[in-house]
């Protein structure tokens, strides 16, 4: 028992860089005295839940599971739409229950659970239906995956916030975003090389084993020291949320790091895109061009994830704008390449590694922003309203990624180019809204007697 609190301070201070001389201005005393602990809890349950979620991509492997069950076509595009939307817009309800509750890890932990079942669900669906009967059924299950995934997000953070310092909340996310990527990127490998058949067996498996890797997620993220916080902002949930949207008047800051949010949802949006432009151009555009694009995209997870995190430690805002930026330059390059002014180059459209080089740099880009802003809005936000800014932040990002599905016609009307040209724009503009943004990484006063508050 004696040797396990020092092989777990040392991995602590190699992943932080932290020592045991911390100082911890922004958390409760109880809290900083289990701070070892605490971050790698958070660390391994997200490493079993982002696992998960990668076995589950709705953009591939769930698009993918809906058309082998025979399921009619038109359910592909509500996949993205329920699990986005449906994971952010209830959030400025469920704030208000949440915040009245002292202790919050109950909830990611309940949130975990029943996300576990519904991928256990759907992979019994996969194999007991077919056609339309299968395809309804795993769109409900993802429905009520998707509003605990909205609680399990405000929880979270706001656990987060109260569990782990300042300096080393974005470590969290991107060690747990680059372990979990090696995992999908092996189960990427074994699909794209054949060595596991590409079957709804096969599929409806991984499913099971995501299931039961959020179970696990559940069970680590209950084990956390949480200390009892404020309960301020509690009451009725309709009135509530109504009274939060008081805070875009009242802070300035907030309002611009929604917008810079919402542009930068450009950078999520763009990879079916660019995977489209070489639809045509690809004898084998469907299982044949899979492969590569999800280890692409898992590679690049991996390789940006923990140190993004790290440099959003350091300054999110920054974070923000270099990764607006390179997504920026990586859509143009893609709108380059579609236009087929590439092609004197050697890196039309057709070329083996262009699109799945784009959408590296793509996804590398996007991990920027995913990190940086959950490291911001957690930063910047006070112990009160930690909880509201990412109610409102996350509902007003779900009502854009409603509206996005208007790129969906612009690529019918226009064509694929015309969509990431316009993507480029909204990623140029949301660089120069985040230089904008304060540095909430630096010091500021501390209301001590709010540390301690208790409910």
């Amino acid at each position: 028992m004696s040797a396990a609190p020092p092989l777990r301070n040392r991995v602590y201070e190699v992943l932080t860089g932290d020592g045991v001389d911390r100082v911890c201005l922004d958390i409760p005393e109880e809290s900083c005295r289990e701070q070892p602990r605490n971050f790698l809890l958070h660390v391994s349950a997200l490493v079993s839940s982002k696992t998960a979620d990668g076995l589950l991509d709705p953009k591939i492997v769930l698009a993918w599971l809906v058309g082998a069950v025979g399921a009619p076509a038109f359910m592909l595009g509500l996949l993205v739409p329920i699990r986005e939307a449906g994971a952010l817009l209830p959030q400025l309800v469920i704030a208000a229950a949440i915040r009245s509750m002292p202790i919050r890890k109950w909830v990611w932990t309940i949130a975990a659970a029943v996300q576990g079942a519904c991928m256990i669900g759907t992979a019994v669906a996969a194999l007991l239906l077919d056609g339309a009967a299968a395809g309804w059924a795993i769109l409900a299950l993802l429905v009520v995956l998707s509003l605990a995934r909205s609680a399990g997000s405000i929880a979270h953070k706001d656990v987060l916030g109260k569990t782990v310092r300042k300096a080393t909340r974005g470590t969290v996310a991107g060690t747990a975003g680059t372990l979990s990527a090696v995992f999908v990127l092996v189960f990427g490998v074994l699909l794209g090389t054949g060595i596991v058949e590409r079957s709804v067996a096969t599929i409806a498996a991984a499913l099971v084993v995501g299931g039961v890797l959020w179970i696990v997620a559940a069970l680590l993220f209950a084990s956390l020291a949480e200390a009892p916080g404020a309960t301020e902002g509690g009451g009725n949930a309709l009135a509530v949320a109504m009274r939060q949207f008081g805070l875009l008047r009242e802070d300035p800051q907030l309002v611009r790091f929604i917008v810079v949010r919402c542009l930068l949802m450009a950078t999520a949006l763009a990879p079916p895109f660019v995977v489209a432009l070489g639809e045509r151009k690809s004898a084998d555009a469907g299982a044949g061009t899979l492969g590569p694009f999800v280890v692409a995209a898992a590679l690049a997870t991996i390789a940006s994830s923990y140190v993004w995190g790290r440099l959003s430690d350091v300054s999110s805002r920054r974070v923000l704008v270099v990764a607006a930026g390179m997504g920026a330059a990586c859509l143009v390059l893609a709108a380059v390449i579609g236009a087929g002014l590439g092609e004197t180059f050697g890196v039309g459209a057709g070329s083996m590694f262009a699109l799945p080089a784009l959408v590296f740099v793509a996804t590398i880009a996007d991990q920027g922003v995913k990190l940086g802003r959950t490291t911001h809005v957690v930063d910047m936000a006070g112990t009160i309203d930690r909880g509201a800014y990412t109610a409102l932040s996350n509902t007003i990002g779900g009502i854009a990624m409603l509206g996005a599905g208007v790129f969906g016609f612009v690529d019918q009307r226009f064509g694929a180019v015309t969509v990431l040209v316009l993507l480029a724009l909204m990623c140029v503009v949301a660089m120069r809204l985040a230089a904008g943004l304060d540095e909430v990484q630096k010091a500021q006063p501390v209301d001590t007697a709010m540390l301690q508050q208790k409910p």
